[in-house]
């Protein structure tokens, strides 16, 4: 707080925020007398009107002129372990009080090394006040080192440069930014030319979340490997001064790393867990043409299933999510956008039960007993999350329900069915540019909640005399409606071939499903042929496009942990 005086006198702070005239967040106060002021570039607010004002130096309530005012002694700061030769260098004096240091005095000064501010430390109180043209002045500390050196060390506070400077052998230049963290950037980018002309730039700032950013976003002004990051455990620099843990902070100083932007890491550092398996989960297929191409479904990864109209797509999703669900512990979403939860849960119970429950008139044939058996083993786990949706359906809905389910509800599943109705209900005519957006969002998802995605897409429609894929014409990435994002960012694409047609019975009820994306091992081509027996309602594997369905291949694969 500001010293009480004729023009000051004893308030009390009402409000923290924003300064109106410098890019602080949180240093400018008011007070309850209608006054305010910005601790970071000086700016002041009178009672009666806004005012740009100098802050003068106070003593016995009397205001003095900057170069009159008494500010201490010189002398060792005890309490911080900064010893006199060091304070001295710096220029920092103080006053000793009733219970010891009361006061540290912080010189500014220009480019000409000319005195222009001081920042006064009230040690007890841990505030301080500004005095003179701050805004106008350089980094704390930078008139006492000429540029072109080889390192130049900056930190958060005047306190932690004096410690930084003193621990390094009192060799290397070190300076400070004037407002701390939130005015680390804006400081530097005022004095850039002087700190760009050393060879490295080595930042020593907070060990917390505010100190950590600011050193980011400091390093990026730079060009690559021009600064290097000091990674502290204890709090600041002069906490391991004060802890006489001087030879530790060298360490840490001569061990700082260059900068990398977020997200760029060096893959030796990868080395102890490189070997850990237990960073994806895995669910074989039920089919076993499929898991030898693809080696089941992966958590972290994208399929997507596509199909011409009526080929089976919403059919193999059940199965799956049926599979899932007896071959894992885990929890399952379910966002279908074709029909409503009801519908789900009578065909999740169809495969449970070798029955098209999903049809009244079968589901009428069993009693109620029977079909709360299926009910139990099915939804009754309580491990399957629909997302019960009425009316129109944003993408930002879709995303913010898959991310729900995953994040908040533990399902490592999720079953999306289909993309197609998605984007057409986005604004905008360009159904492209519409998938290409979406995909890309649906991509990062997956990427940061490490579900696996099974998404269902349809084709585009075959042109002029071309065989339809509703007549079991072959699926290729091309065909793939709207964008070719979706093979682009998909980890898999399994396609559905199916000629329903087809005079032979055997032939019309058999699926081709073929690999068109293999990103995981690379094969692609036909899997495997899937027949539907119109009595259970359910898929089984064959051997060839039709076969005796009376003798389906047989599997009992479970998850596993790779």
């Amino acid at each position: 707080m500001l010293p009480m005086t004729d023009d000051f006198p004893e308030t009390k702070e009402v409000k923290r925020g924003p300064c109106p005239s410098c890019t602080s967040s949180d240093a400018y106060i008011e007070y309850d007398d209608g006054h305010g002021h910005c601790f970071s570039c000086n700016y002041h607010k009178r009672k009666d009107k806004d005012t740009d004002m100098e802050v003068t130096a106070y003593q016995n309530n009397k205001t003095q002129p900057l170069s009159q005012a008494f500010r201490g002694n010189n002398m060792a700061l005890t309490d911080r372990n900064v010893t006199q030769n060091t304070a001295n260098k710096y220029g920092v004096t103080a006053t000793i009080g009733s219970n010891g240091i009361e006061k540290h005095f912080y010189p500014y000064h220009d480019a000409d090394g000319n005195l222009l501010a001081y920042k006064t430390r009230l040690c007890e109180k841990k505030d301080f006040y500004i005095e003179g043209q701050f805004t106008s002045a350089r980094l704390f500390g930078q008139q006492l080192f000429s540029g072109g050196g080889k390192y130049i060390t900056v930190t958060e506070g005047e306190i932690d440069a004096m410690s930084v400077f003193q621990m390094t052998g009192s060799k290397w230049p070190c300076v400070s930014v004037k407002t701390g963290a939130q005015g680390a950037v804006k400081d530097v980018k005022a004095n850039f030319d002087f700190l760009n002309s050393f060879e490295t730039v080595v930042l020593c700032f907070d060990n917390d979340k505010p100190g950590r950013e600011a050193a980011s976003a400091v390093a990026e002004l730079f060009e690559p490997n021009k600064c290097k990051i000091a990674k502290l455990t204890l709090k600041d620099a002069n906490e391991y001064l004060q802890q006489n843990k001087t030879e530790e902070f060298t360490r840490a100083w001569w061990n700082a790393q260059p900068y990398t932007p977020a997200g760029i890491i060096n893959l030796a550092d990868m080395s102890e867990t490189l070997y850990d398996e237990d960073q994806s989960q895995t669910c074989m297929y039920p089919f076993e043409g499929l898991n030898n191409l693809l080696y089941g479904i992966r958590t972290g990864e994208l399929v997507t299933l596509t199909a011409g109209t009526g080929t089976g797509k919403s059919s193999v999703m059940r199965e799956l999510m049926h599979h899932v669900l007896k071959s894992t512990n885990d929890n399952i979403g379910v966002i279908s956008l074709e029909e409503n939860t009801r519908s789900t849960v009578f065909h999740l119970m169809s495969v449970e039960a070798n029955q098209r429950l999903y049809i009244r008139e079968v589901r009428d044939q069993f009693p109620e007993d029977q079909l709360r058996a299926w009910e139990k083993e099915t939804i009754g786990t309580r491990r399957f999350y629909a997302f019960d949706h009425f009316g129109s359906l944003g993408t930002t809905e879709i995303l913010n329900r898959v991310r729900y389910m995953v994040k908040i509800l533990d399902c490592k599943w999720v079953f999306l069915d289909h993309l197609s109705i998605l984007v057409s209900g986005l604004e905008g005519e360009d159904e492209r540019r519409n998938i290409d957006q979406l995909m890309t969002k649906l991509r990062s998802l997956v990427e940061e909640t490490r579900c696996a995605l099974i998404l269902v897409s349809h084709l585009r429609r075959s042109s002029g005399s071309d065989r339809g894929h509703e007549d079991g014409k072959a699926v290729s990435l091309s065909h793939l409606r709207g964008s070719q994002a979706i093979a682009q960012l998909s980890d898999a694409v399994v396609a559905m071939e199916r000629d329903q047609q087809a005079e032979d019975e055997n032939a019309a009820n058999t699926t081709t499903i073929r690999v068109l994306k293999n990103r995981y091992a690379g094969e692609t081509g036909v899997a495997c042929h899937l027949y539907f027996n119109r009595e259970t309602g359910r898929l089984h594997e064959v051997e060839n496009l039709g076969d005796n369905p009376d003798q389906p291949k047989q599997m009992d694969i479970t998850a596993e942990t790779i």
